[in-house]
């Protein structure tokens, strides 16, 4: 008889340990959590951007090459974002991304031109890959001339 208990008393065990890891693995977040990789200089801009507009500055900080002026930068930007009033913020997270340009301008690389259907104004990002990852280099949209996605005209010189 007791090789009987013993058996049920497995059987007991086992269904208990199935029952347990059912409910550990039910419990897991189901949101994927970005890992800060991008596959590729677009898809980088892409997630830095559309982290930036949902408010979620930690994650998008994961996309950014840090250095101590984009961390100042980017503390700003999250300090504007977290004073403007709840429509405001609405808005940015509801709003999608559109790209005007992508200019790569070596294998490592790339200027691109984006607004968001939000406030729909062109700015400008730079994205880097370093160490075999794409970052974005955000001081690059406060360093650099004013941002076109048209061609402005040459202007003749009159001074000869």
């Amino acid at each position: 008889m007791p090789k009987i208990y013993y058996f049920a008393g497995m059987k007991r065990n086992y269904l208990l340990f199935l029952f347990l890891l059912c409910i550990f693995y039910s419990c897991k977040s189901k949101d994927k959590q970005p890992t800060g990789k991008s596959e590729n200089d677009i898809d980088a801009a892409r997630n830095f951007i559309r982290s930036a507009l949902d408010g979620k500055f930690d994650e998008a900080r994961n996309f950014m090459l840090s250095d101590s002026v984009n961390n100042n930068y980017m503390d700003v930007a999250e300090r504007s974002f977290n004073n403007a009033v709840q429509s405001v913020k609405d808005s940015f997270r509801t709003s999608s991304i559109n790209i005007h340009n992508v200019d790569p301008v070596n294998d490592s690389t790339t200027i691109l031109i984006f607004s968001n259907s939000f406030k729909n104004n062109p700015d400008t990002l730079r994205v880097l890959k370093i160490k075999n990852q794409w970052l974005v280099d955000l001081k690059y949209l406060y360093q650099h001339d004013t941002d076109t996605i048209s061609v402005k005209p040459a202007i003749k010189d009159s001074i000869k």
